[in-house]
């Protein structure tokens, strides 16, 4: 685990210069590791010998007391042969049982980390309600309070109401609540007081799974799997065809850019996906999140690590998906939400301000 994180992070350890710390911390590690290691061996190794002294030693008394009873006419050497014979057979399972002893101890840690996240309890499907047809994208809070930690409100009394095809913004300083409201909205947490409803429909009363297939998500951190780029575009859609894959990624301008690849469509993203620029990552998300064809479209600061003529592409991708969708957007950025329907200003978890661009600026809040 620590030569995996520092193998990860191999430039900010070279640029903060914590290349010696870091041996010495990994010196440290294997230190401990060896001496463990040793313990663990020497007992494994002791058991066998201590075992086979301990059958040697049953086999002696066994020999000994027998021939004595032989010797005195109370026990025949047919029956005396026999008892060593029921000897040797239990001895001979133990001994391969110690044997796997450093197995055994290594599946039983295994298997407790197995069970550990078994155990953890499911989240409750509560799927009373059944969707029929795709949701319109009218979304309500009322009266909504939540909290992560008890007796630490953080969103208190929040209402808002969304038409459908509306695009809301949702600006506000670090901890405002702002990635809080697009979880309560994907029920990553469920609201403490007051509801969610999409449609008329409370959001606790339907299928997670069904619910969720509804939106679509860029965010700010990227993330693409290990496989050919046409893959990881069809995670969107997986019945989409070749033909779909394409126009989804003109409609996101990264057509051109993928064709200039070695391998084009095909070509394999490795594992950290560091092939390719953050950015290009970025409009592979937006195309991703296009071939999904949502109903309700969240944008977690999908512009806030790109340079200005990239974000002027991916506003332009971004334009291309929120057309007729009800899109939830998070952004610092003023060119980013300037063109939205309701700009919701957050603190403490509570709106302080709320309107369009022009009428913010008009009441100089």
């Amino acid at each position: 685990g620590f030569v995996q994180e520092n193998l990860t992070g191999f430039n900010v350890l070279k640029l903060f210069g914590r290349e010696d710390r870091s041996l010495d911390d990994f010196k440290e590690i294997t230190e401990d590791l060896q001496k463990v290691g040793f313990k663990a061996n020497f007992i494994s190794g002791l058991m066998m010998p201590v075992l086979n002294g301990l059958s040697d030693l049953t086999y002696l008394i066994v020999a000994v007391l027998g021939g004595l009873q032989v010797l005195a006419g109370h026990l025949t050497i047919g029956n005396m042969q026999a008892f060593v014979q029921y000897v040797w057979q239990i001895n001979q399972p133990i001994q391969n049982l110690t044997q796997l002893a450093g197995q055994l101890q290594s599946a039983k840690s295994s298997l407790d980390r197995i069970f550990q996240l078994m155990d953890e309890p499911d989240e409750a499907n509560d799927a009373t309600e059944v969707l029929e047809g795709d949701l319109t994208g009218q979304v309500s809070f009322k009266h909504v309070d939540f909290q992560y930690v008890a007796d630490k409100p953080l969103i208190r009394d929040f209402n808002l109401e969304v038409n459908p095809g509306e695009m809301v913004a949702i600006v506000g300083p670090t901890g405002a609540g702002k990635s809080t409201i697009i979880n309560l909205l994907m029920r990553f947490y469920d609201v403490t007081a007051g509801s969610i409803s999409v449609d008329g429909h409370d959001i606790r009363n339907l299928s997670r799974q069904d619910y969720r297939k509804q939106f679509g998500m860029v965010l700010q951190d990227a993330w693409l799997f290990e496989g050919t780029i046409k893959e990881n575009l069809r995670f969107g859609n997986l019945e989409a065809t070749d033909e779909e894959i394409v126009e989804a990624a003109k409609a996101a301008n990264v057509d051109h850019f993928i064709r200039t690849l070695p391998g084009g469509y095909n070509m394999e993203m490795n594992q950290e996906s560091s092939n390719i620029s953050l950015g290009q990552k970025q409009l592979l998300t937006i195309a991703r999140a296009l071939l999904a064809d949502p109903k309700i479209l969240i944008l977690d600061e999908a512009t806030s690590s790109v340079d200005t003529r990239l974000e002027l592409l991916i506003q332009k991708a971004m334009k291309t998906l929120m057309q007729g969708r009800t899109s939830f957007v998070i952004a610092h950025r003023l060119s980013t939400i300037q063109e939205a329907d309701k700009i919701l200003v957050l603190k403490d978890g509570q709106i302080i301000e709320q309107g369009n661009h022009e009428s913010l600026l008009a009441d100089k809040g």
